[in-house]
């Protein structure tokens, strides 16, 4: 079934409403599947949205498509998400697409780019824009099929044991931080690195880096990082709007009755629309509780973010020169970020700038 109609003419309520037709639970096959995360299960909102399909899906189905959801580390670790999904290991994974750059760049516009497109931006990319057809050709090639399941929001910058301001003490700065914003700050001199959620604070305690960056204030302070690590920055300009990803083996997705097919796409959707809402819920109590333990916030100095900005431009550029799937994904991406801008622009940006000034 193509996905944008699905949405637009079924939605939420039409699958659930359907989901309650006895001929789902009289007539179609009992399916199990085993469903690898790559978070722990100590994060229950970014771990939660592969919850909310699997409960979803029972509920749709009266319990004949059953999904079973592992933490990262149980049947793979969470950074080999996609590759046991990938060999038919397991059938589907909830990870992050950009985790898996080292393969192609191009895995990161799945999730988010440095100085890209928004949350809401990302949704409209995906499920209106063209987005979720030029992932669908970039992904079979890895033989997986995607749907996003979750977003965070714009990420915070990061942890560090000492202050961050100027390009000079970002050089030789040792950080744990994911998708192509680690590829940017290494060219502005800092040491780089990808590490698991579960492995971040046993590193940055130990001193084996200064700085990580993971979401925000619910899943941080969850982590425990403000323990060892009391300077807190924002924004996390590599990460505007970063979507979370179901994947789910081709073979698997082939074999699923249409029906079950359509109810996987609006239990993703769901978990999707959840997430982001259930951040925004969490965050500012978490946010106030961080201070309240010492924590320092900081933004990140006009020098930074310019030069990071000119890094991230000139990245794209050479990744285009030398990366077809890149170019032709990218072409587009920024094509609709720049209308998609020129209308957030007018109200969005206008509302918040005033809004942020006399409110907070």
């Amino acid at each position: 079934m193509e996905r944008r109609k699905f949405l637009k003419n079924a939605g939420i309520a039409g699958i659930l409403a359907a989901g309650t037709a006895p001929a789902i639970a009289a007539e179609l096959p009992s399916i199990r599947w085993r469903l690898t995360s790559s978070f722990p299960k100590s994060l229950d909102t970014i771990y939660g949205g592969a919850e909310v399909l699997s409960a979803r899906l029972a509920a749709i189905t009266n319990g004949k498509f059953q999904v079973q959801v592992f933490a990262g580390g149980e049947i793979a670790p969470g950074l080999q998400a996609l590759d046991v999904t990938q060999n038919g290991t397991v059938e589907a994974c909830h990870t992050c697409s950009y985790y898996y750059v080292g393969k192609d760049k191009t895995f990161a516009m799945g999730t988010a780019i440095p100085f890209g497109m928004n949350a809401r931006q990302m949704n409209a990319w995906i499920y209106f824009g063209g987005g979720q057809k030029l992932l669908d050709e970039f992904y079979s090639n890895y033989n997986v099929v995607s749907f996003a399941g979750g977003n965070t929001g714009v990420q915070m910058g990061g942890w560090f044991r000492k202050e961050i301001k100027t390009l000079a003490d970002v050089k030789g700065t040792k950080m744990r931080i994911a998708g192509l914003g680690g590829a940017v700050f290494s060219q502005l001199g800092m040491v780089t690195q990808q590490i698991a959620g579960s492995d971040i604070y046993p590193a940055l305690e130990k001193g084996t880096i200064d700085g990580a960056e993971w979401v925000g204030p619910y899943d941080d302070e969850k982590l425990g990082f403000y323990k060892v690590a009391k300077n807190y920055y924002a924004p996390g300009w590599w990460e505007p709007g970063p979507v979370i990803h179901f994947f789910v083996n081709k073979d698997a997705w082939a074999k699923l009755p249409k029906e079950y097919q359509a109810a996987f796409m609006a239990a993703a959707y769901e978990a999707n629309v959840t997430m982001m809402a259930e951040y925004d819920h969490k965050n500012p109590a978490a946010l106030r509780r961080l201070v309240q333990n010492g924590v320092k916030l900081h933004r990140f100095s006009n020098e930074i973010v310019d030069a990071a900005y000119k890094a991230s431009l000139q990245l794209y550029a050479d990744e285009s020169a030398k990366n077809p799937a890149w170019k032709k994904m990218y072409t587009e991406y920024v094509r609709y970020e720049k209308e998609l801008n020129q209308w957030f622009g007018v109200a969005e940006g206008g509302m918040d700038a005033f809004l942020q000034q006399h409110v907070r």
